[in-house]
């Protein structure tokens, strides 16, 4: 079974969260797509392009993302990246019907702002990075002391330093969430 993850982020986004999580889905044999304003080439706050490589996947726009193409959203840091994402209405759209089809939606470090904005984050657990844990409160999250928080589909990431967990929930939930689809097509 092949799964379908999409990376969300821009200009300026922190290199380390598009590195790692792009090359742990790849990796672990998903299909990967990087989604950015207009599918423009984009560079990391460290100078990391977008594309990544010469083996990578053309980039696509915020106007190609589609519910029913992808099994997880993961929505990057750094904050010049998920400000000017959360301000586009194709993503925002995105990630709320994201949520509503029970799909994974992931944010990491500043990444949960694209949620907060979608507003995904409302009665549900999260951790939050100390710079937006009171837009994380304010949109409705109870935000706990962690470095990754799972509720439901939903996971939370305070800081990259914990990327290795936070991919590991990734995972995890997705297997979950597979396991009791098929529980439901077999009943």
């Amino acid at each position: 079974m092949s799964r379908s993850a999409v990376i969300i982020t821009g200009p300026g986004f922190q290199d380390h969260d598009v590195v790692f999580t792009y090359y742990r889905l790849l990796e672990e044999g998903w299909h990967v797509d990087v989604a950015t304003k207009n599918g423009d080439a984009v560079n990391g706050k460290y100078g990391i392009p977008l594309p990544m490589d010469k083996t990578a996947r053309p980039l696509i726009s915020f106007e190609e993302l589609t519910v029913d193409q992808y099994d997880v959203v993961i929505l990057t840091g750094g904050h010049e990246a998920p400000d000017r994402v959360r301000q586009d209405r194709n993503v925002l759209d995105f990630v709320a019907g994201m949520d509503k089809a029970g799909k994974i939606v992931a944010g990491l470090c500043h990444g949960p702002w694209i949620m907060v904005s979608a507003g995904v984050l409302k009665g549900r657990k999260a951790c939050a990075y100390i710079g937006l844990r009171d837009d994380v409160i304010n949109a409705g999250a109870d935000v706990v002391d962690s470095d990754v928080i799972v509720d439901g589909n939903i996971i939370t990431c305070s800081y990259y330093g914990y990327m290795g967990a936070f991919m590991r929930s990734v995972f995890e939930t997705a297997d979950k969430l597979a396991a009791q689809a098929g529980e439901k097509q077999a009943a």
